[in-house]
Order: C-alpha cells, then sequence, then structure tokens
C-alpha cells in the first residue's frame, strides 16, 4: 500500500487537461481491433485498465503499437480474433471485462478471463445471462465471479433482449456480441445508459440503429480504418472541478471534457447547488460533443438528487458527496443500488470515509445522505481498493482542518495516471 496525504490548499488557478475518457478509451480499441486496417486513437487513456484492454486484444491477434502519443490498431475485421494463449488479465477493470465477454461470446473458441482481488469479487452474471442465449457457455466461480471461462459460440444467434436493470455496460456487451452474429441483435433498455458503445459503432460505420430505447445492430458486416480522438474523461475532470469550487479564491479551466448528454448528470446537481460552472467552446468529434469546463469558487447547497439522474453521473457520487459535505444543509442522493457493485460497495465506503473525517452521513439500501459542515475535522480513509474513493477523499483534505490520508493511492494509476502531479501543479498539497 502506498498511502497518500492531502494537506488544506489556499487557491487553484490554471488551465489544465485530464487523461482520455476511460468509457470511450475501452471502446475504440475494441471496435478498432474489428474493423479492417490500421485504426489510430489520439488521446487514448493510458490507465492500467485500458491498458490490460490492449493487452488482451494483442493476445488474440490483434497489433497494436504506440507510436509518440497515437496509439496504432491493426484490426482483424469482424469476427476475426484467435483463440488467446493462457488467461486473459484484466487487472482492476470491471468495463474491459464485461465488454470483452461480449466480444468473445460470438467467437468459436476458448478464452478465459481474471483479474485483481478487488475485480475477482465483482458479479458478471448480468452480462453473462443475455450472452448466454447467443449460444455461448460460460464456467464461472459460485455467484457468476471471475475466474471466467468462456467457450464461444460457432454458430451465434442474433438475439433481442431487455435490460432488466439499465447498465450501459451489459448493453455493449450485448451489442459487441452481435457484431458477429447474422442478422439483427437488439436491446432494448427502459432508463437511457450512455451511449459511447452506439455513437463508436456508427462512426465506424457499422449498421446500427436507435429508437425509442431500442437499440439494433446488425452483425457480420465489414468496416474500414478510423482516426479516432478521445475526449477527456468527465469523470475524472470532476476531481479538480469539484475542488475548485470548495478551495476559496480557486479558478480554473479544464480543456477537451466530453459532454455526452448521458454523462453530464454531475454538472447538472452542481448547477442546481449553486455552481460556478460554464461549458465553453462547445464542438463535436466523433459523434461525441466536447467543451472546455470554467469553473470557480462557489458557495453551495445541498439540494434532492433524483434515481432517475443516477445512470448519468454513477462515477461520480464520491466526489459529489464531497461537494455536499462542504455545501450547506442536507444533500439527498436516491437510486444508488448500483453503487454496491461497483470497484468496492461504494455506497458503504462512501459513507465509512465522511464519518471518520468527522462529516454527518446516513445510508439506506439504495440513498446516502450528506449534511455540510463549515469545518471538516479530516482525518484517515480506507480506499477499499477503490480509485475514486482515494480521489475523492484527498481532494477532502484540501478543506480539511488536519489532513486527510487514504490508506492506498496506487489504484488512482487504473483511471488517472498523474492525478496528484496535476493537482498540485493547480495548488494542491498532496504528498505519497
Amino acid at each position: 500500500m502506498k498511502p497518500l496525504t492531502s494537506h488544506r490548499a489556499k487557491k487553484l488557478s490554471g488551465e489544465i487537461t485530464v487523461p482520455g475518457d476511460k468509457s470511450i478509451s475501452h471502446r475504440a480499441l475494441l471496435l478498432a481491433s474489428q474493423a479492417i486496417g490500421k485504426s489510430e486513437i489520439h488521446g487514448l487513456l493510458e490507465g492500467e485498465d485500458v491498458i490490460n484492454t490492449a493487452k488482451a486484444l494483442e493476445k488474440m491477434g490483434v497489433l497494436i503499437k504506440k507510436k509518440g502519443r497515437v496509439w496504432e490498431v491493426n484490426g482483424v475485421g469482424t469476427g476475426g480474433l484467435s483463440e488467446p494463449e493462457g488467461i486473459l488479465y484484466m487487472g482492476n477493470s470491471g468495463t474491459g471485462t464485461r465488454l470483452m465477454l461480449g466480444l468473445c461470446a460470438t467467437h468459436g473458441f476458448t478464452s478465459s478471463f481474471s483479474g485483481d482481488a478487488s475485480l475477482n469479487k465483482r458479479p458478471m452474471l448480468r452480462a453473462i445471462t443475455p450472452l448466454k442465449k447467443f449460444g455461448a457457455e460460460f464456467i464461472t466461480r459460485e455467484g457468476g465471479l471471475l475466474p471466467v471461462t468462456v467457450i464461444g459460440t460457432k454458430n451465434p444467434m442474433p438475439i433481442s433482449y431487455e435490460l432488466p436493470v439499465a447498465s450501459a455496460q451489459v448493453k455493449s456487451a450485448v451489442l459487441l456480441a452481435g457484431l458477429n452474429a447474422p442478422g439483427k441483435t437488439t436491446v432494448i433498455e427502459k432508463t437511457p445508459t450512455r451511449d459511447h458503445t452506439e455513437l463508436m459503432m456508427k462512426y465506424f460505420g457499422f449498421d446500427i440503429s436507435s429508437r425509442g430505447g431500442k437499440i439494433t445492430i446488425t452483425g457480420q458486416a465489414e468496416v474500414s480504418r478510423k482516426k479516432i480522438t478521445v475526449p477527456g474523461d468527465p469523470s475524472s475532470a470532476a476531481f479538480p472541478i469539484v475542488a475548485a469550487l470548495i478551495v476559496p479564491g480557486s479558478e480554473i479551466i479544464v480543456k477537451n471534457v466530453c459532454i455526452n448528454p448521458a454523462r453530464t448528470g454531475l454538472y447538472t446537481t452542481l448547477k442546481e447547488m449553486g455552481a460556478r460552472l460554464e461549458f465553453l467552446n462547445i464542438r463535436e468529434n466523433a459523434g461525441e460533443k466536447i467543451a472546455d469546463i470554467a469553473v470557480s469558487y462557489s458557495q453551495l447547497s445541498g439540494v434532492r438528487v433524483p434515481a432517475g439522474r443516477a445512470a448519468s453521473m454513477i462515477d461520480e457520487y464520491p466526489i459529489l458527496a464531497i461537494a455536499a459535505a462542504c455545501a450547506s444543509g442536507k444533500t439527498v442522493m436516491l437510486g444508488l443500488e448500483e453503487l454496491r457493485v461497483k470497484e468496492s460497495d461504494r455506497l458503504s465506503a462512501i459513507a465509512e470515509g465522511l464519518k471518520y473525517c468527522g462529516v454527518e452521513v446516513s445510508k439506506t439500501e439504495n440513498s446516502l445522505t450528506v449534511t455540510g459542515a463549515k469545518k471538516i475535522p479530516g482525518g484517515q480513509v480506507k480506499t477499499h481498493m477503490d480509485h475514486r474513493i482515494a480521489m475523492a477523499f484527498a481532494i477532502l483534505g484540501m478543506v480539511s482542518e488536519k489532513p486527510v490520508t487514504v490508506d492506498d493511492g496506487q489504484m488512482i494509476n487504473t483511471s488517472f495516471p498523474g492525478f496528484v502531479e496535476l493537482m498540485n501543479g493547480l495548488g494542491g498539497r498532496i504528498e505519497s
């Protein structure tokens, strides 16, 4: 373990860019592998999660090279992956694992997946259940846990599947499996989830349509290489943005951030709390909306965050809880059951960390209530091997009376390499 200690900051200032979006980076690699020819990916997140996806694809016959800041992926075409030798290690990445399960389910070979201690505790049945309908077989530990062996089907059948729970990862796993199934594969979702897979598939030229919560992909199509620019990750941008909102005198700009409408729930909530936050220079790239985000210190007030917003900000609740701790009044967050099956039981980890730091908090099975405080004592926090818990409480240390120490900061590299250096460059005081 490598603890991090965050000290009170004076003010934050400057212009920054954050690492490439993790969700888009995974999908760029996976879909480039299914195209024909050499695709170029600019701005790929070089965190451990994404690198493990690249390594898994390489073991299945995809040549991937980094030249300077550009990643080149020599696609093998739809259905062109080869059987890997040995286990595919996915580290801490639930996204990479579930999407890869989908891709492999309709390839006629056997593949096995494993991960770190945290990933091996995360359930995979939600993705496996629809993938079995294509004809694939799965061998897992009890409860659908990793390691998982996929016996891909040589004769996949297209399916129609209605998501029982809103999940972009399960939706994407089914759509990726549908790439190598004949005919039309359809996913039906009652609640909209992030649509990066659909946008990226459309950009590559796959025959995909989306209307009224019904997404349909026509399989076994050939598409050609593309040039992709990955925008900054809004989930990563959330940490310096909230830091600037709560540290008096701060004023920053975060450049080139993805503002896909399915990812902006946090920004909507922060504005409702009174945040001085503005989107500048809005443009589009490969179907994704991008903007520069200007933010400055604000007096925040507690709000009620509806359950229907959870899908658009599911990864941002740890840092929203930090903003809530610094706001006046109570902030009530609803619809948080999905937080219990993230890298940790995030709902419990957030509540536990806030209590350790002297913040009044209560939780139920699917909600969190945080009462803001004028003064936050600080303290020591257990991360439970969760990168977002580690970063969120490092931000809290910038406004607490005494330092906040998180027990381990190593896993931050899975999503935000260079986090400490970037925050310290703005004026933070985080020590490792």
